[in-house]
């Protein structure tokens, strides 16, 4: 059974990860448990987007609360994370806060953090077991994938459908957007084809057109972000699959504009800016009060051309 093609709110993530309470904010001059002003490393996955507006996100912040605050970048590399996460170890970040590449990668991250005594918080995703750290401003990908699969079904409303999918980059954060969708469709719903497109544009261009060219009847097409999804369309249409109907998920606002006129079915809101911020308020308030192992789920909503006007902000201004 499908979940409502609507908006699916933050309790959903209970289910996949376990522990998970709301967290609130901290007035500016953030300190770390032993009453000294915090310093946030900040380790991002890559340089998409998604990972710059986030980081956008999480600069302002910091800024807002007087928290110091350190970057690197990992670049989709497991072992650049590893590195970067010695780097603000030596750098004496009083907290670690990381946006994975991989959630395979992190138990390297979480054995260096231990060992340093630094405490570690997700950005955008969380491990099963939080209890090791400091805690997590979470996304239920899995959810997120559902909610696309959800208007699929009611879009279809019983027929038979041809479904493909371009997935991200093979991992935990494509990995589970896909597994949420395609366990959530309907079984008149067939998938026909699911190939990465690695999150890159022009790696989905390729993939689009191997795939309409297999595959010409496709009715639906999933796609793991608006970047790639923006390249399917202008292969789908170039190759006479204007019929193709795609559902994605990020809520930029070209995507939200692509929604409005058609190019885009549904795309679901996930907010890198809302992402950012939680996360810094959450780290702050946790090593204040010396508390670990809480989660703070980020709402979802699907957007279609009849809710526009409920998606978040996706990036920060500036």
């Amino acid at each position: 059974m499908t979940p409502s093609p609507r908006a699916l709110r933050w309790p959903a993530v209970a289910a996949a990860l376990g522990s998970v309470a709301a967290v609130g904010g901290c007035g500016a001059g953030a300190a770390s448990g032993d009453g000294a002003a915090l310093t946030i490393g900040f380790v991002n996955g890559d340089t998409s987007e998604f990972a710059t507006c986030l980081q956008k996100a999480v600069e302002q912040e910091a800024k807002a609360r007087g928290v110091t605050l350190k970057t690197a970048n990992s670049r989709m590399d497991a072992a650049k994370e590893l590195s970067n996460i010695k780097d603000m170890i030596t750098r004496q970040a009083n907290v670690l806060m990381v946006q994975t590449v991989n959630i395979d990668a992190l138990e390297g991250d979480m054995a260096k953090a231990e060992a340093a005594g630094v405490p570690l918080y997700l950005a955008s995703l969380a491990t099963d077991d939080v209890s090791g750290i400091l805690g997590a401003a979470a996304v239920d990908l899995k959810g997120l994938g559902a909610l696309d699969a959800g208007w699929v079904a009611e879009d279809a409303g019983g027929e038979p459908v041809q479904v493909g999918v371009i997935a991200g980059a093979p991992g935990a954060a494509s990995d589970l957007m896909v597994a949420g969708f395609t366990e959530a469709l309907p079984d008149t719903a067939k998938v026909v084809a699911d190939q990465p497109g690695m999150f890159n544009p022009v790696k989905a261009q390729d993939v689009a057109e191997n795939m309409i060219e297999a595959h010409p009847d496709m009715d639906y097409v999933f796609v793991a972000n608006e970047e790639m999804a923006f390249a399917a369309r202008k292969v789908f249409d170039s190759r006479g699959g204007e019929d193709i109907k795609i559902v994605t998920e990020n809520g930029t606002e070209e995507g939200l504009a692509a929604v409005e006129d058609g190019r885009f079915s549904a795309t679901v809101a996930n907010s890198p800016k809302v992402i950012g911020e939680t996360a810094v308020r959450s780290t702050a308030d946790l090593m204040e009060k010396g508390e670990k192992g809480k989660v703070s789920g980020i709402p979802l909503t699907l957007i279609t051309k009849d809710n526009r006007e409920e998606a978040p902000q996706y990036c920060p201004a500036g």
